[in-house]
């Protein structure tokens, strides 16, 4: 089990992160989300032990992760990290360097394991390319791949997918998460990207300026969002007077996401088309209504200056807050 209690890392400039606890249990999967600079890669280094906390601890099971002023080489030994900058050795193939921490004395299973991950990964093309020739995306894919080779009991991921190809990430991400899960590796990992969170993190933590405003499991975290901030995060948001709208609820404002909003002709309310965005299988559509923009989905791709009538799904959003 992980607990970190009142963790707390400044910068020389004074950036850093405040009062940060939490707890996970072994093989749980956690997401941390903000905006840029709100201190992400701050908490994923000093729960790896590259910093001297400033107040606060961070404990594993019943031994603590301390920082480079306790450990000759930084970094607690039974967690793996993976900076955005890849820690690989470039004039040496990508499997030398996805089995640069296996025992020498195991040669036949090093060359199993790596093979596993290199078809995990999608390497098998550049298993014997020399690290130093690969793309951005294949040197992360390596990177992730030396980091299991020798399963670690955490491991601590900084934006994993940020320089893999569209058409990659999507497949490379289920299987990492699968994997992690099979493996019960307890999963950290810093992103701004909402289909990196919702189907694979069992709890989420939303950072402002340092200081984490949420923690909860990712379902409620969506469902039911804190602020706008919060709920901006995993995409566009409407903050609506629900009086206005026939909403019963308890606050001035309510939160609700473009899905809750429907295009419908008999409905009383009626916008006028400022954008439509075409999604694939939608259209997301801005409605200037009464001067205020509201986001909604729509199946039909409207052109700007139409006049549509649209709906509050008050049944979806009420069972979402429930």
């Amino acid at each position: 089990m992980l607990k970190v209690n009142n963790l707390s890392y400044f910068h020389e400039k004074g950036t850093g992160i405040s009062d940060i606890t939490f707890e996970l249990k072994t093989g749980d999967h956690l997401a941390i989300i903000g905006e840029s600079g709100c201190g992400k890669s701050t908490l994923v280094q000093s729960l790896y032990g590259l910093f001297d906390l400033d107040k606060g601890s961070i404990y594993w099971k019943d031994e603590e992760v301390r920082g480079p002023a306790f450990n000759l080489v930084p970094g607690f030994s039974k967690f793996k990290h993976l900076s955005q900058e890849f820690d690989l050795m470039p004039f040496t193939t990508s499997e030398e360097n996805i089995q640069k921490f296996l025992s020498r004395e195991t040669p036949e299973e090093n060359e199993k394991r790596s093979d596993e991950l290199i078809a995990l990964f999608d390497l098998e093309a550049v298993k014997h390319q020399k690290v130093k020739t690969l793309s951005g995306g294949q040197k992360q894919r390596v990177a992730i791949a030396q980091a299991l080779a020798k399963p670690p009991e955490m491991i601590l991921l900084d934006e994993p997918f940020s320089h893999i190809d569209q058409f990659l990430k999507h497949r490379l991400r289920r299987r990492l998460f699968q994997f992690l899960k099979k493996e019960n590796i307890t999963c950290i990992f810093a992103t701004h990207d909402a289909e990196d969170v919702l189907p694979f993190s069992d709890f989420t933590m939303i950072l402002k300026k340092g200081e984490a405003i949420d923690f909860r499991t990712t379902r409620h975290v969506y469902n039911q969002p804190k602020n706008n901030y919060c709920a901006s995060l995993f995409g566009d948001i409407n903050t609506l007077d629900p009086n206005e709208f026939g909403i019963k609820w308890n606050e001035d404002k309510i939160l609700v996401y473009p899905h809750e909003i429907g295009i419908e002709e008999n409905s009383k309310f009626k916008g006028i088309i400022k954008s439509s965005y075409f999604k694939g299988s939608h259209c997301l559509v801005e409605i200037d209504y009464n001067s205020e923009c509201i986001f909604a989905i729509s199946e039909v791709d409207y052109n700007v200056g139409d006049k549509v009538f649209f709906q509050i799904d008050t049944e979806k959003i009420m069972k979402r807050l429930n």
